[in-house]
Protein backbone atom coordinates (compact mmCIF):
# COMPACT_ATOMS: atom_id res chain seq x y z
CA UNK A 1 0.00 0.00 0.00
CA UNK A 2 1.34 3.42 -0.94
CA UNK A 3 1.01 5.75 2.02
CA UNK A 4 1.28 9.55 1.96
CA UNK A 5 4.50 11.11 3.25
CA UNK A 6 2.79 13.00 6.04
CA UNK A 7 3.40 13.18 9.77
CA UNK A 8 1.37 11.06 12.17
CA UNK A 9 -0.05 12.88 15.20
CA UNK A 10 -1.08 10.92 18.28
CA UNK A 11 -4.26 12.18 19.94
CA UNK A 12 -4.63 11.06 23.55
CA UNK A 13 -6.97 11.63 26.47
CA UNK A 14 -5.91 14.71 28.42
CA UNK A 15 -8.18 13.79 31.37
CA UNK A 16 -7.84 10.85 33.75
CA UNK A 17 -9.46 7.96 31.94
CA UNK A 18 -10.19 4.27 32.28
CA UNK A 19 -9.96 4.11 28.49
CA UNK A 20 -6.37 5.37 28.69
CA UNK A 21 -5.60 2.82 31.40
CA UNK A 22 -6.89 -0.10 29.33
CA UNK A 23 -5.09 1.10 26.18
CA UNK A 24 -1.74 1.79 27.89
CA UNK A 25 -1.94 -1.43 29.91
CA UNK A 26 -2.21 -3.39 26.66
CA UNK A 27 0.70 -1.48 25.10
CA UNK A 28 2.80 -2.06 28.23
CA UNK A 29 2.06 -5.81 28.04
CA UNK A 30 3.22 -6.13 24.43
CA UNK A 31 6.08 -3.60 24.44
CA UNK A 32 8.85 -3.54 27.07
CA UNK A 33 9.89 -0.11 25.79
CA UNK A 34 6.37 1.28 26.27
CA UNK A 35 6.19 -0.34 29.73
CA UNK A 36 9.38 1.52 30.70
CA UNK A 37 8.01 4.85 29.44
CA UNK A 38 5.38 6.14 29.40
CA UNK A 39 3.98 3.02 31.11
CA UNK A 40 0.38 2.21 32.01
CA UNK A 41 -2.05 4.41 33.88
CA UNK A 42 -5.20 6.50 33.74
CA UNK A 43 -2.91 9.38 32.79
CA UNK A 44 0.58 9.00 31.33
CA UNK A 45 3.21 11.43 30.04
CA UNK A 46 3.02 10.93 26.29
CA UNK A 47 6.25 11.82 24.47
CA UNK A 48 4.35 13.80 21.84
CA UNK A 49 0.90 14.41 20.46
CA UNK A 50 -2.22 16.41 21.17
CA UNK A 51 -4.58 15.96 24.10
CA UNK A 52 -8.36 15.88 23.96
CA UNK A 53 -10.83 15.78 26.84
CA UNK A 54 -13.06 12.70 26.81
CA UNK A 55 -13.95 10.55 23.83
CA UNK A 56 -15.47 13.61 22.15
CA UNK A 57 -12.25 15.62 22.47
CA UNK A 58 -10.11 12.82 21.05
CA UNK A 59 -12.54 12.25 18.18
CA UNK A 60 -12.69 15.97 17.34
CA UNK A 61 -8.90 16.24 17.15
CA UNK A 62 -8.55 13.05 15.10
CA UNK A 63 -11.14 14.43 12.67
CA UNK A 64 -9.57 17.86 12.23
CA UNK A 65 -5.82 17.03 12.26
CA UNK A 66 -4.43 15.46 9.07
CA UNK A 67 -2.64 12.20 9.79
CA UNK A 68 -4.01 11.89 13.33
CA UNK A 69 -4.62 8.63 15.17
CA UNK A 70 -6.24 8.20 18.56
CA UNK A 71 -8.17 5.84 20.81
CA UNK A 72 -11.77 5.92 22.03
CA UNK A 73 -14.09 3.28 23.44
CA UNK A 74 -15.73 1.01 20.88
CA UNK A 75 -19.31 2.17 21.49
CA UNK A 76 -18.33 5.78 20.83
CA UNK A 77 -16.39 4.87 17.67
CA UNK A 78 -19.25 2.78 16.30
CA UNK A 79 -22.01 5.26 17.10
CA UNK A 80 -20.01 8.08 15.47
CA UNK A 81 -19.02 5.97 12.45
CA UNK A 82 -15.29 6.45 13.04
CA UNK A 83 -12.71 4.58 10.98
CA UNK A 84 -10.90 1.97 13.05
CA UNK A 85 -8.06 -0.49 12.66
CA UNK A 86 -7.75 -4.23 13.10
CA UNK A 87 -5.10 -5.65 15.44
CA UNK A 88 -2.97 -8.78 15.54
CA UNK A 89 -3.88 -10.62 18.73
CA UNK A 90 -1.81 -12.85 20.99
CA UNK A 91 -2.46 -15.88 18.74
CA UNK A 92 -1.13 -13.97 15.71
CA UNK A 93 -4.58 -13.56 14.14
CA UNK A 94 -5.84 -10.27 12.71
CA UNK A 95 -9.14 -9.38 14.36
CA UNK A 96 -11.58 -6.49 14.22
CA UNK A 97 -13.27 -4.88 17.23
CA UNK A 98 -16.83 -6.14 17.56
CA UNK A 99 -19.15 -7.92 19.96
CA UNK A 100 -17.87 -11.34 18.87
CA UNK A 101 -14.17 -10.61 19.49
CA UNK A 102 -14.92 -8.88 22.83
CA UNK A 103 -17.02 -11.88 23.90
CA UNK A 104 -14.22 -14.24 22.82
CA UNK A 105 -11.80 -12.40 25.13
CA UNK A 106 -14.29 -12.49 28.02
CA UNK A 107 -14.79 -16.23 27.49
CA UNK A 108 -11.03 -16.87 27.78
CA UNK A 109 -10.63 -14.95 31.06
CA UNK A 110 -10.00 -16.73 34.36
CA UNK A 111 -12.68 -14.89 36.32
CA UNK A 112 -11.79 -16.76 39.52
CA UNK A 113 -8.16 -15.59 39.50
CA UNK A 114 -8.83 -12.20 41.12
CA UNK A 115 -11.05 -11.38 44.12
CA UNK A 116 -14.21 -9.55 43.09
CA UNK A 117 -13.85 -10.64 39.44
CA UNK A 118 -11.43 -7.76 38.74
CA UNK A 119 -9.69 -9.70 36.00
CA UNK A 120 -7.59 -8.05 33.30
CA UNK A 121 -9.03 -8.92 29.86
CA UNK A 122 -6.18 -7.45 27.82
CA UNK A 123 -4.05 -9.62 25.53
CA UNK A 124 -5.78 -12.91 26.32
CA UNK A 125 -5.22 -15.98 24.13
CA UNK A 126 -7.73 -17.15 21.55
CA UNK A 127 -7.86 -16.91 17.78
CA UNK A 128 -10.90 -14.62 17.94
CA UNK A 129 -10.00 -12.55 21.03
CA UNK A 130 -9.80 -8.78 20.65
CA UNK A 131 -6.59 -7.85 22.51
CA UNK A 132 -7.79 -4.59 24.14
CA UNK A 133 -10.86 -5.55 26.18
CA UNK A 134 -12.15 -4.48 29.58
CA UNK A 135 -15.11 -5.11 31.85
CA UNK A 136 -17.09 -2.53 33.80
CA UNK A 137 -17.33 -3.19 37.52
CA UNK A 138 -19.79 -2.41 40.30
CA UNK A 139 -18.48 -1.85 43.84
CA UNK A 140 -20.52 -2.84 46.88
CA UNK A 141 -19.82 -2.77 50.62
CA UNK A 142 -19.12 -6.30 51.88
CA UNK A 143 -20.61 -5.26 55.22
CA UNK A 144 -23.50 -2.98 54.33
CA UNK A 145 -24.36 0.03 56.52
CA UNK A 146 -27.82 0.05 54.87
CA UNK A 147 -28.94 -3.57 54.22
CA UNK A 148 -32.24 -2.65 52.55
CA UNK A 149 -30.53 -0.29 50.15
CA UNK A 150 -27.89 -2.92 49.37
CA UNK A 151 -30.59 -5.56 48.76
CA UNK A 152 -32.47 -3.19 46.44
CA UNK A 153 -29.26 -2.51 44.50
CA UNK A 154 -28.58 -6.24 44.16
CA UNK A 155 -32.14 -6.84 42.94
CA UNK A 156 -31.54 -4.27 40.22
CA UNK A 157 -28.21 -5.89 39.29
CA UNK A 158 -29.96 -9.29 39.16
CA UNK A 159 -32.47 -7.85 36.70
CA UNK A 160 -29.67 -6.22 34.70
CA UNK A 161 -27.64 -9.44 34.46
CA UNK A 162 -30.62 -11.59 33.49
CA UNK A 163 -33.27 -9.49 31.74
CA UNK A 164 -31.26 -6.40 30.90
CA UNK A 165 -28.28 -7.93 29.09
CA UNK A 166 -29.94 -7.47 25.69
CA UNK A 167 -29.75 -3.72 26.32
CA UNK A 168 -25.96 -4.01 26.53
CA UNK A 169 -25.84 -5.20 22.93
CA UNK A 170 -28.12 -2.39 21.79
CA UNK A 171 -25.70 0.08 23.45
CA UNK A 172 -22.71 -1.58 21.72
CA UNK A 173 -21.46 -3.35 24.84
CA UNK A 174 -21.14 -7.10 25.34
CA UNK A 175 -23.07 -9.14 27.93
CA UNK A 176 -21.10 -11.18 30.45
CA UNK A 177 -20.81 -14.91 29.76
CA UNK A 178 -23.61 -16.88 31.47
CA UNK A 179 -21.08 -18.79 33.59
CA UNK A 180 -19.72 -15.50 34.96
CA UNK A 181 -23.21 -14.20 35.76
CA UNK A 182 -23.81 -17.30 37.93
CA UNK A 183 -20.52 -16.73 39.77
CA UNK A 184 -21.32 -13.05 40.35
CA UNK A 185 -24.76 -13.87 41.74
CA UNK A 186 -23.29 -16.55 44.01
CA UNK A 187 -20.81 -14.01 45.38
CA UNK A 188 -23.65 -11.76 46.56
CA UNK A 189 -24.12 -14.04 49.58
CA UNK A 190 -20.91 -12.44 50.94
CA UNK A 191 -22.65 -9.04 51.18
CA UNK A 192 -24.03 -8.99 54.73
CA UNK A 193 -25.61 -6.74 57.31
CA UNK A 194 -24.07 -5.89 60.70
CA UNK A 195 -25.33 -9.17 62.20
CA UNK A 196 -23.62 -11.23 59.49
CA UNK A 197 -26.81 -12.11 57.64
CA UNK A 198 -26.82 -11.91 53.82
CA UNK A 199 -28.72 -8.81 52.67
CA UNK A 200 -30.29 -10.70 49.75
CA UNK A 201 -31.89 -14.11 50.18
Amino acid sequence: MKLPASAITLVYRSDSSGTTYVFTDYLAQVSPAFKAAPGAGKTVNWASGVGGRGNAGVAANVTKIDGAIGYVEYAYAKQNKMIHTGLINRDGKTVQPDDLTFAAAADRADWDSVPGFGVNLNNLPGANSWPITAATFILMYRSSPDPKRAADALKFFKWALNSGQKLATELDYVPLPASVVKKVEAAWSDIKDASGKAVLN
